[in-house]
């Protein structure tokens, strides 16, 4: 999906932002309570991420796609995105049908408080997130749920109203205890910033713009982690991460490539990639002059050169993007591909009548073919792919102006205006698509933001989503992809391998394959949990 990422904290700021890291987060040799020295050594980590959640309750959509430290789901993800069970003892039982799945849970485990977990919680979960009072963005990827009830204090049924074929992928949504959220305003209470949970984590402090502490959980059903003490310092711009890494502020850090290279020979620190589907697009808001002509916007999606934008921008880690899906997905459709090709985007603006001015660029009808890309202050990645993408399209005769904002600057201009965003989810098809380009959603916050709206697109993403036969679903999402051949309401540039520093003192770390969204719940600490100091 297209989510919100991190807001912005611009270049220019970089002295400013060390001096309040360091107060943040001492150093390690400083011996403070979250740093790695001390009486914590080995016990304790710091990790640098680029964005922070605006809440932490499952309710609003926190930690939807797992691996939240705070919270579990009935089930999770293993290293290699298997699902396994968490909150259920086993895997559902699934009706013949595929309508109905049965869960039963896993004995004995407790909320942070050391309230026993039951199935009234599960269903508690569900029903709120589907309230349409509660303000959950994501609510219309439960769509196929018709009910949730409880059997008993240990058994979960859910009943869907078509055979929604990754429903269990659904499952990993955290479960919250009702007898705290239930007792507040689900969208205003304390518990989207005091969450409790059944996760091995325990939140201790949250300083928004600055950091989020956790302690291990000592009851935790899985066992108590031997990381004790968690941070995660909230480190927007990508250079101050860089650089507070090298400087012993951070145990770990999540870098662009260009960044992370230059740890390649710091014998203190490995660098961990992890494959993603994790891409980069240009909005091309259907509600613009310019961009919302079909010619302007076939003619821009040749016009990139992904293939040097993954050389020069990536340096080779990661892909060229032709659509939400990546070219080693088996969803992918062969044959959709994009080759870069100049002449022919010029050939089609010349016969859509887009002709060039006396400055070079196109105008028709009196408008010039000029469009401002807003990015993310602060991310060098967005930046890095704007400015390459406006540079391939003045070779096609189009003028873009990069301008980098905050989101909250950005997101009034979305209707009208360009934006160089990101999403992607492994999981499933549906699970982004369907946000991205259905046109029911088109200006729904940060879902559909091109407002891209193509009648056989929604039918196919309806077919995808509520088939049960994995041909026809195959079927649906190769035209999905071919239609945004014919009709690209996005340019989409390239997908990105996520590259993470840390520093060598644990056994334990991985990767798996991640989504867009990589703070809190991804890179190497998405089983912090499971580290253990190395001896």
């Amino acid at each position: 999906m297209t989510a919100r990422t991190a807001r912005g904290l611009a270049a220019t700021t970089l002295a400013a932002a060390l001096i309040t890291g360091a107060a943040a987060c001492s150093k390690p040799s400083e011996g403070s309570a979250d740093g790695s020295a001390g009486p914590d050594a080995g016990t304790s980590a710091v990790v640098g991420i680029a964005t922070e959640p605006e809440s932490l309750s499952p309710l609003l959509g926190y930690g939807k796609d797992g691996n939240s430290k705070i919270f579990d789901g009935l089930l999770a993800h293993d290293a290699d995105m298997k699902l396994k069970p968490a909150l259920a003892a086993a895997l559902p039982q699934v009706s013949a049908d595929g309508l109905t799945y049965t869960y039963r849970l896993r004995p004995g485990v407790t909320f942070s408080d050391g309230t026993p977990f039951t199935a009234k919680d599960v269903v508690f979960t569900y029903r709120t997130i589907l309230d349409p009072k509660t303000n959950n963005a994501s609510r219309s990827e439960l769509d196929a749920l018709a009910a949730v009830e409880a059997q008993g204090t240990d058994g979960v049924v859910f009943t869907l109203k078509y055979p929604y074929a990754p429903f269990a992928e659904r499952t990993v949504l955290p479960i919250v205890p009702e007898h705290i959220a239930g007792r507040q305003d689900v969208n205003s209470g304390e518990f989207t910033t005091k969450p409790v949970g059944t996760g091995p984590y325990l939140l201790t402090g949250w300083s928004k713009g600055e950091k989020l502490s956790f302690r291990a959980n000592p009851s935790y059903w899985g066992g108590e982690p031997a990381v004790k003490k968690f941070t995660m310092a909230v480190i927007k711009d990508d250079d101050v991460r860089a650089t507070r890494l090298r400087s012993g502020e951070l145990d770990a850090a999540v870098l662009p490539p260009n960044l992370a290279k230059g740890f390649e020979k710091d014998t203190r620190r490995k660098i961990h990639a992890a494959t993603s589907y994790d891409y980069r697009n240009v909005t091309l808001p259907t509600h613009h002059q310019v961009t919302g002509d079909l010619a302007v916007r076939r003619a821009l999606d040749i016009a990139v050169d992904r293939k040097a934008m993954v050389d020069k921008l990536l340096e080779g880690a990661g892909k060229p993007a032709y659509g939400p899906v990546p070219t080693g997905s088996p969803w992918f459709t062969a044959g959709t591909e994009r080759t870069h090709d100049l002449a022919k985007a010029r050939a089609i603006l010349d016969e859509a009548g887009w002709k060039p001015g006396e400055d070079g660029i196109r105008v028709k009808d009196g408008i010039r073919a000029a469009f401002p890309l807003w990015y993310t202050s602060g991310d060098k990645i967005r930046q890095d792919h704007a400015l390459a993408f406006a540079s391939d399209a003045k070779k096609a005769g189009i003028e873009v102006t990069t301008q980098a904002g905050t989101w909250e600057v950005i997101e009034p201009r979305m209707k009208t205006e360009a934006v160089l965003a990101g999403g992607g989810s492994p999981a499933d098809p549906d699970f982004d698509q369907y946000l991205l380009l259905t046109s029911s959603l088109g200006g729904d916050g940060f879902n559909n933001m091109a407002r891209y709206a193509n009648p056989a697109v929604d039918q196919a993403l309806e077919t995808g989503r509520k088939s049960g036969d994995p041909a026809a679903r195959k079927t649906a999402y190769d035209t999905v992809q071919r239609e945004l051949v014919k009709n690209p309401g996005y340019v989409f540039l390239t997908h990105i391998d996520h590259l993470y520093v840390v520093d060598d003192r644990w056994d334990g770390l991985s990767t798996q394959v991640e989504p867009h969204d990589h703070g809190l719940g991804t890179g190497p600490w998405w089983n912090v949990e499971a580290w253990k100091p190395k001896k």
